[in-house]
């Protein structure tokens, strides 16, 4: 009898659980866990990309000869520098995400306009299709944000 109880117990609780409004409840808290394991995480790939940056930085200036000039190509430093950039705007999106809970289109985009110019910085000129890809990807970029900008300020105005 005891095990006939909590089953039943147990199918009561599934059918609460599935519920519109407590079903969407335990989707906002896996959301929310999940969002904030996306931030330590991308925590943990900043530092990581920032020192491999300033590693690379010091040893070219102070212990490669000729001292105190790079030896390592600039588009390379330049685009480490980049990688961390569009870290912090991942983490921008994911932190807004968290704030809000809604996805910011808008940050979305300028995110993939950043990775987007750090490919066309540190372009390799290895074929002609390739630069006509990016160029594009960012003629759908900058529209797919005009877009957006301007429904943001029709709304918001």
């Amino acid at each position: 009898m005891r095990l006939k109880q909590q089953v039943a117990d147990l199918f009561r609780a599934f059918a609460i659980l599935c519920k519109d409004e407590s079903f969407l409840k335990a989707i906002s808290k896996i959301e929310n866990f999940v969002s904030k394991i996306l931030a330590i995480t991308l925590v943990f790939v900043i530092f990581i990309a920032l020192l491999d940056l300033l590693k690379l930085l010091t040893v070219d200036l102070f212990f490669t000869d000729p001292k105190g000039v790079f030896t390592a190509p600039l588009l390379k430093i330049f685009g480490m520098f980049l990688n961390v950039l569009i870290a912090l705007e991942l983490m921008e999106n994911v932190t807004a995400y968290l704030r809000q809970h809604v996805i910011q289109l808008e940050l979305v985009i300028i995110t993939a306009l950043t990775a987007v110019a750090r490919k066309i910085v540190i372009f390799d000129s290895k074929s002609e299709g390739d630069l006509t890809g990016l160029a594009i990807a960012v003629l759908s970029l900058s529209i797919s944000y005009w877009i957006v900008r301007s429904q943001n300020i029709k709304y918001k105005g």
